[in-house]
């Protein structure tokens, strides 16, 4: 064989953030928006230290460092997971480039391998501390669930998520806001929390209790460890609300999610509470940020039927503030990477 093509989705993460990296529990769906790789035998051979860890290409150098590859590789990449979006192009771009590089070279790892792998390529070749949750929604997704990440015991279940059989849509509002962990405040939160956490005596934030927020020195760490705490609850309770087809609850906590991370754990914009206001206004069920924040994406629940009016009162309030128009558009939770060829 002398190519390999595999594909790998974006991901919404539906509840939970920033609770990954903080040994909590994380809700995501892989997305209908894939990227494609394809991976073919080169005659040249080029050096990882040839090309600068910037932009896709330190990705993919990076995946390649991290299974060892050895020999010379070129590699073709097209996708519609939109770049700077908080939807996890990057995994997406990771897990495809990993699939397709284990079809091609016979290599034979497992999924467990080739998330750490992917894992280790923006950790350590890109310098994102990315915690694991994009890697595992872009190899383990399932079409019409979503997936139930619990980073303290390793566990990943799957739970049913069909908001359509509901006769609602799950919109995601790209506020083109650029998304950028390398150079936000990403960093600075996780250092928060994981100081939070030695201050506490604790391996990781999501094991504290709410009383044991009086314990922390500084208003700033009881924020931060106020928002890993009672998101891991809404966690669970959105994960109950959808085993009763409660979507009421299930918008509800989506909103009480945002206003955490707005509030306490300071990673929301202008552009990503007006798409949460004007949703609401319009009468969405819920509506909250996704991914890591500081610009990217919002996602709404509402009624199928009230989807037009939605949009439209978000397109609106974003141009009565001046504001560039946002990109909306309906996701369905999808499936895992593949190799396609």
């Amino acid at each position: 064989m002398n190519s390999a093509t595999a594909s790998a989705p974006g991901r919404v993460n539906l509840i939970g953030e920033h609770l990954d990296y903080n040994g909590g529990l994380c809700l995501p769906i892989a997305i209908d928006r894939r990227t494609s790789a394809t991976v073919r035998r080169a005659a040249v051979s080029r050096r990882s230290s040839d090309v600068e860890p910037a932009g896709w290409t330190g990705y993919v150098e990076g995946v390649l460092a991290a299974l060892a590859v050895d020999e010379p590789l070129d590699v073709a990449v097209s996708s519609t997971v939109p770049v700077g979006a908080g939807l996890s192009s990057s995994a997406a771009l990771t897990c495809s480039v990993a699939v397709a590089v284990d079809a091609l070279l016979g290599l034979g790892l497992d999924r467990d391998a080739l998330a750490a792998a992917c894992i280790r390529a923006e950790n350590e070749h890109v310098g994102v501390p990315t915690g694991g949750m994009d890697q595992a929604a872009a190899l383990y997704g399932a079409v019409g669930h979503a997936l139930l990440l619990d980073f303290s015991a390793g566990s990943r279940t799957l739970v049913p998520f069909d908001p359509a059989g509901a006769g609602l849509d799950l919109l995601v509002v790209d506020t083109g806001v650029a998304h950028r962990l390398a150079s936000s405040g990403y960093s600075d939160r996780r250092a928060d929390c994981e100081r939070a956490a030695a201050v506490l005596g604790l391996e990781h934030l999501a094991a504290a209790t709410y009383e044991q927020l009086a314990d922390l020195p500084e208003e700033r760490l009881r924020r931060r460890a106020r928002h890993v705490v009672t998101e891991q609850y809404r966690v669970r309770s959105f994960v109950a609300a959808l085993q009763q087809s409660d979507w009421s609850e299930v918008g509800d906590l989506m909103t009480a999610s945002h206003l955490s991370l707005r509030d306490d754990f300071e990673v929301s914009c202008p552009e990503l509470d007006l798409v949460v206001t004007s949703a609401l206004a319009a009468g969405a069920l819920g509506a909250r940020l996704t991914g890591g924040g500081f610009g990217g994406s919002a996602v709404v629940l509402c009624h199928a039927d009230q989807r037009a009016g939605v949009s439209g009162r978000i397109i609106a309030e974003f141009a009565r503030h001046a504001r560039n128009a946002p990109t909306l558009y309906r996701v369905e939770a999808s499936s895992a990477a593949a190799q396609v060829s």
